[in-house]
């Protein structure tokens, strides 16, 4: 099976301030990546990686068949993903498990997300999608 895990920075949330030059501590950079050589020991591990300051980046929000964008320093956000996992494991259990061992900070979340498989889709779906 494979997932998506989120890493959800305590930092970013309840809309605070980030500076757009932050960069992660090089002590949790280390930790963080001892962590991955050990979960990709564990499981297959596809991709990951951290993901700059949300005010380097943009948002854009559909409505009514238009389109508005706010770019970085101006966007805001209650949550914002600080970086991911694409992996394969046998359940999910086993994902939860090896994330129960992430360096996490204080007020850090992870969330877990199974990816859909072609074969999670009935017949005719599975069909439409080919054409």
């Amino acid at each position: 099976m494979k997932f998506m895990v989120l890493m959800i920075p305590g930092v970013y949330q309840g809309g605070k301030k980030v500076d757009p030059k932050f960069v992660p501590d090089a002590e949790k950079m280390k930790r963080m990546g001892q962590f991955n050589e050990e979960l990709q020991k564990a499981v297959t591990l596809t991709s990951l990686n951290g993901l700059q300051p949300l005010t380097k980046g943009a948002r854009l929000a559909f409505s009514n068949g238009s389109v508005k964008v706010t770019d970085g320093p101006f966007v805001e956000a209650k949550e914002v993903l600080g970086g991911y996992w694409m992996l394969e494991a046998k359940s999910k259990e086993e994902v939860v498990n090896w994330m129960k061992k992430c360096p996490a900070d204080d007020g850090d979340v992870i969330e877990v997300r199974q990816v859909f498989e072609m074969s999670d889709f009935p017949i005719q779906t599975q069909e439409e999608a080919r054409r």
